[in-house]
C-alpha cells in the first residue's frame, strides 16, 4: 500500500509534537505542530474531485486550526489560549458546515451529554479560571455543535463518530489539566494525551468522504 508524503509528514509531525509535550521540549512542538493540519489539508485537497465544496471547507477549517495550533504551543498563557480558541471556533464552524451539507442533524443522545459537559466546564472555569471562562465557554458551543452533528448516526460514518468523541475528550482534558492537574511531570503527560487525542480526531474528521457519503 502506497503511503503519500502528506500522510508521512502528518505521522512524523504528530509524533514529534506529542513527544515534545511529554518531555517538555517546546522546540520539538514548534517544529512539528504547525505541520499537522497542513498535511491533512494537502490530503483533503488531493481528493477534491469527489466533493470540491467539502474539500474547500476542510482546507479552510484546517487553515484556522494551524493558527490555533501555533497559539496553543504555550497552553498555560491565557492570551494565547483565548486566541487559539478563537481560531478553533472558526475551524468548528467550517466542520459544522461540512456535516450540515451531508444531511447531519443533532440528536438528543448527542446533545444531552454535551450540554451537561459544557455547563460543568463553564462553571468550573468561572470558579477557578475566570479570565478565560467566557471565551472558552463560547468556543465550547461551537465544539458541541460540530461534534453533535458529526455524531449523527444518519451519516453512517464510524470514523466521524469516533473523531467527534476524541475531539470532545481532548478539549475536555484541556479544562481538566488547566484546573486540576498539578506537578510539572503530570501536566506534561496530560498535555501529551491532549495532543494525541486531538491529532487522532483531526485525522478521522478530515478523512475525505467516500462516494457513498456524497451530500444530498
Amino acid at each position: 500500500m502506497r503511503i503519500r508524503v502528506e500522510s508521512l509528514v502528518f505521522a512524523v509531525a504528530g509524533a514529534v509534537t506529542v513527544a515534545g509535550a511529554v518531555t517538555g521540549r517546546e522546540s520539538w512542538q514548534r517544529a512539528g505542530k504547525p505541520l499537522i493540519a497542513p498535511a491533512l489539508a494537502v490530503r483533503a485537497w488531493r481528493s477534491r474531485s469527489a466533493d470540491p465544496v467539502d474539500a474547500a471547507l476542510t482546507v479552510a477549517g484546517l487553515g484556522a486550526a494551524t493558527v490555533g495550533d501555533c497559539y496553543l504551543i504555550e497552553p498555560d498563557d491565557d492570551r494565547r489560549m483565548v486566541r487559539g480558541a478563537g481560531w478553533f471556533a472558526v475551524m468548528q464552524a467550517a466542520y459544522t458546515a461540512r456535516w450540515l451539507r451531508r444531511g447531519a442533524r443533532p440528536t438528543a443522545l448527542a446533545i444531552a451529554p454535551r450540554v451537561a459537559g459544557w455547563a460543568a466546564a463553564g462553571t468550573a472555569l468561572r470558579l477557578k479560571s475566570r479570565p478565560v471562562a467566557a471565551p472558552l465557554s463560547a468556543y465550547g458551543l461551537t465544539l458541541g455543535t460540530a461534534t453533535a452533528l458529526s455524531s449523527d448516526p444518519a451519516l453512517r460514518d464510524p470514523g466521524l463518530f469516533a473523531g467527534a468523541q476524541l475531539f470532545t475528550v481532548s478539549d475536555a482534558l484541556i479544562v481538566v489539566r488547566r484546573l486540576f492537574v498539578r506537578g510539572e511531570r503530570n501536566r506534561r503527560i496530560a498535555e501529551g494525551v491532549i495532543l494525541a487525542t486531538y491529532i487522532g480526531a483531526q485525522w478521522l474528521l478530515t478523512t475525505p468522504p467516500a462516494a457513498k457519503a456524497q451530500p444530498q
